[in-house]
């Protein structure tokens, strides 16, 4: 296959002439001659809707911060009964782990709900080590590490430790 271009005699100089003219645009200078950073979106807000469809809608603070919550409690205490009992996750669930387990999940569900309804967000009260990027990041670990747990406790057939 061969792609050719033509370009008529007229049509290039003007091209060229377009070229040699072009500047870039300029950013607006910051302080100390540094360029100002202009934000496309606005910046995140406090407050949320107290709005019980909007705090537990698919972009909204609940569904991923409380899931998050209840897997860095399930992975801690999964850990704890394995390294205290030597039960693998599997045993741990068919022994009375399953009941611990929802009603744990109602409390932390209701407890992270509560703020939520009186319109206060998750970064209301944050500073430079608890902010809520921390908080999401651990509890996407836990996520993964609990089924990380799951799986290699399935392969191996018994408890990780």
């Amino acid at each position: 296959m061969e792609v050719r271009c033509k370009i008529v005699e007229d049509d290039s100089d003007n091209i060229v002439s377009q070229i040699k003219q072009f500047k870039p645009p300029t950013l607006p200078k910051g302080d100390k001659d540094e360029p100002a950073v202009t934000r496309l979106t606005p910046p995140p807000s406090k407050n949320v809707s107290p709005r019980f469809i909007d705090v537990l809608s698919f972009t909204g603070p609940g569904p991923e911060r409380i899931n998050g919550r209840l897997a860095m409690i399930g992975f801690v205490s999964a850990i704890a009964v394995e390294l205290s009992k030597g039960q693998d996750l599997f045993t741990q669930i068919n022994n009375g782990g399953y009941m611990w387990f929802v009603w744990t999940s109602i409390l932390f569900t209701v407890a992270s709900l509560i703020p939520f309804s009186k319109g206060v967000g998750p970064g209301a009260t944050s500073d430079r080590f608890w902010n809520p990027d921390a908080e999401v990041w651990n509890g996407r670990a836990a996520m993964v590490g609990l089924v990380a747990l799951a799986i290699t406790e399935f392969l191996k057939g018994g408890a990780l430790v």
